[in-house]
């Protein structure tokens, strides 16, 4: 029960960071490696919405229970111990 609690915090988080992009640009400031990278007066945004995307997607693993499948098929082959 407690995953479908975090779950749905971190969706609602995340939705909020894509949605007022704008306010956590203001609150935080410019970021300069985002406007650097990823396009001039624009970079932060997008990164803030992309970062919200990821958190989104989190959620929604952690909510269906599928987050350790998720890691362990990704990254699990990197960071095991077999060789």
């Amino acid at each position: 029960m407690g995953r479908i609690f975090i779950g749905i915090l971190m969706t609602a988080a995340g939705f909020m960071m894509v949605w007022k992009t704008e306010a956590i640009v203001q609150f935080t400031g410019y970021n300069a490696w985002a406007e650097d990278k990823l396009g001039t007066m624009g970079g932060t945004r997008l990164l803030t919405k992309l970062i919200g995307l990821i958190v989104i997607f989190g959620g929604m693993l952690a909510i269906t229970n599928m987050h350790q499948s998720f890691l362990q098929a990704t990254i699990g082959k990197l960071v095991s111990g077999r060789m």
